[in-house]
């Protein structure tokens, strides 16, 4: 009988990845979510959160939280148009899907 088989995660996302993506994000300086967590509160445990969103990535458990919507007027005054702000933790605003 042989040793316990170490098992990968099943996708093999780089965790410098997720951190390069963190400093996009903290560099367009973005508007909260709809959990309405703010960049700074997000970097107050920046390691332990990053770490959380890299584990859900790899593992493939990862599901986006709903995204915040608001609505901004049109060029020219006619009308509004619905823009989706996501949570800071959101895989497309870290990841930058």
């Amino acid at each position: 009988m042989s040793g316990p088989k170490l098992q990968d995660k099943p996708f093999q996302i780089d965790k410098f990845v997720v951190w390069e993506a963190f400093q996009r994000v903290k560099a367009n300086k973005g508007a909260a979510g709809v959990d309405e967590q703010s960049i700074e509160e997000f970097e107050a445990d920046r390691d332990r959160n990053l770490y959380k969103i890299w584990n859900r990535l790899s593992s493939g458990s990862y599901f986006p939280p709903p995204v915040k919507a608001v609505e901004i007027p049109k060029a020219g005054g006619k009308g509004v148009r619905v823009l989706g702000v996501p949570t800071e933790a959101a895989y497309c605003r870290v990841v930058q899907c």
